[in-house]
């Protein structure tokens, strides 16, 4: 089997540098880019598995980037950024990102992010359909309907309801879905999954807007009932 291949975009040669030979060193192929657009380009042409990805490029936002590649590709991305605040946060993670990282970072929490970010690319399981209510869930296509409607959904927001079908009225736990979706380096990044599951809560009510079936424990978790 191929190495998985991992692109680096930041406009900083030190910091390419550096994460080429780290994830070299850990196992991943790399390629680079040092602008958005040569990272939109190289995401067309090599498909990498998984990008690391600065917010602050010469040409385009890491928000712009992101929101570009969405329209077309579900390549995991992780944003590196030295603005540490949720609002920043909230706003990488509703453009599309998978994750997000301060610098300066541990290479060690870098790849353990990177790993659940690529493992979250293959976890969906060829396993049939799941039903609930007007709810169905195809697993071998990734496909979601409501009411007989299409729901596109990111990969994040497939595997929370992926947990949530699988304990149909049982109430989890803000820490249980986020380390079942993300991994146990994830059980207090509450603000993750708070943004995808109001993204997935109003991608649900625009398709069948008399459905309520996320129903928010407040300080507790969250439970999928008709």
């Amino acid at each position: 089997m191929s190495k998985e291949t991992i692109l680096i975009v930041d406009d900083e040669e030190a910091i390419r540098t550096f994460l080429r030979i780290s994830l070299r060193g850990s196992g991943y192929q790399t390629l680079e880019a040092e602008s958005g657009a040569e990272a939109m380009e190289m995401v067309r042409t090599s498909q990498p598995d998984a990008l690391v990805l600065d917010m602050v490029l010469p040409d385009l936002s890491g928000l712009e980037v992101t929101r570009a590649l969405r329209r077309w590709t579900w390549v995991p991305i992780v944003f590196l950024s030295v603005q540490d605040n949720e609002q920043i946060k909230v706003e990488a993670l509703d453009a599309g990102a998978d994750d997000y990282l301060c610098k300066p970072f541990g290479l060690d929490e870098l790849l353990a992010r990177l790993r659940a970010a690529l493992r979250r690319k293959r976890v969906i399981p060829t396993e049939g359909t799941i039903t609930f209510g007007l709810l169905e869930l195809n697993q071998d296509t990734r496909q979601v309907s409501l009411a007989g409607q299409r729901v596109n959904l990111t990969p994040n927001e497939l595997a929370i309801l992926q947990v949530l079908l699988r304990n149909p009225e049982k109430l989890l736990s803000h820490s249980q879905i986020l380390v079942e979706v993300w991994g146990s380096v994830y059980a207090d990044e509450h603000h993750m999954l708070r943004v995808n599951m109001s993204n997935l809560r109003k991608k649900l009510e625009a398709a069948e807007p008399s459905c309520r079936y996320l129903v928010n424990e407040p300080g507790i978790g969250y439970r999928l009932t008709c």
